[in-house]
């Protein structure tokens, strides 16, 4: 993977509401030879791609103005050979197809480095990049998957526990861990 692989147009769109992450991996992308726009919210993405289609987009899915698919939607109006990751913390199969569907060219669950991040944005053709050498446990998936749900219901255990048809008690038992590696 070298900078030739870019292409003649190295503009990269980053879309992400966690700063400290939207930095780093500005940081590390500009070293691999991409001219990166960072932007930390769905409307600053919006600006950035009226300003200048970018001809690749890593969007994180959960920003705090809205939804990161309302990006892909807009790229894919501006630029339609756009190469568009989406990235999310909360792994699911239903968001995954409905990013693909809408435009994304590939989909990574966080932590993914910007090695990762590369592969998929550079992949071509109907190869799929390889597995991530560290993916998550199965019991860190389950883990982020209840935070997601107990965080989209106000952090109510009661509520959570009925949606994952789950006990209650076994909930607070599993919130009141740490999370699995």
């Amino acid at each position: 993977m070298n900078t030739s692989d870019i292409g003649p147009d190295p503009s990269l769109l980053l879309v992400d509401d966690d700063e400290v992450f939207l930095t780093r991996l500005t940081r590390a992308m500009e070293k691999r030879g991409f001219n990166v726009t960072p932007a930390n919210s769905v409307a600053a993405a919006r600006e950035a791609i009226s300003a200048h289609p970018p001809a690749y987009a890593v969007v994180d899915l959960r920003l705090e103005d809205g939804n990161g698919l309302d990006v892909v939607d807009v790229l894919r109006d501006a630029r339609a050979d756009a190469r568009i990751v989406v990235l999310t913390g909360y792994g699911a199969i239903a968001t995954a197809v409905a990013a693909v569907k809408m435009g994304a060219t590939d989909y990574l669950s966080k932590p993914a480095d910007a090695d990762d991040v590369t592969r998929a944005l550079l992949a071509r053709g109907d190869t799929l990049p390889p597995p991530p050498e560290a993916p998550m446990s199965a019991d860190r998936v389950r883990w982020e998957h209840i935070q997601r749900v107990f965080e989209q219901c106000d952090r109510n255990v009661s509520e959570t526990a009925r949606r994952l048809h789950m006990h209650r008690r076994t909930l607070q038992r599993i919130l009141a861990k740490r999370s699995p590696r």
